[in-house]
């Protein structure tokens, strides 16, 4: 499992086994990225709690190119190197459908049993 580093009190956090997938999914969700975008997308949406290291990210976007999930194609980035950008496939929407769905099951189930006395 990818860990993941909080903001400024560096407690550490896990994803649980096919969040960062759909984490990844959901930043592609908005267009065509490359790596460090998506990485830095998600620091600003987790409001700097949540940091990807790329040991974690090219991986499962590699895995998920090969599930056919996402396609890339060369290009150039906002500083004019050569980047590899991710998008989001046909399959790779219906994947997060599924994730999303998945995810909110798996939360209201935690929280039930949070809340047990």
């Amino acid at each position: 499992m990818p860990a993941s580093k909080a903001g400024t009190d560096n407690e550490q956090m896990e994803l649980l086994r096919g969040t960062l997938d759909m984490l990844i999914l959901k930043a592609l969700i908005w267009g065509p990225m490359h790596g460090y975008d998506v990485m830095a997308w998600l620091r600003s949406s987790s409001e700097e709690q949540l940091t990807i290291e790329e040991g974690a990210l090219y991986p499962a976007l590699h895995r998920m190119e090969e599930r056919g999930w996402i396609k890339a194609d060369w290009g150039l980035s906002d500083n004019n190197r050569r980047a590899k950008f991710y998008q989001l496939t046909t399959r790779g929407r219906q994947q997060l459908s599924v994730q999303t769905s998945s995810w909110a099951r798996y939360v209201t189930v935690v929280e039930k049993i949070l809340q047990t006395a």
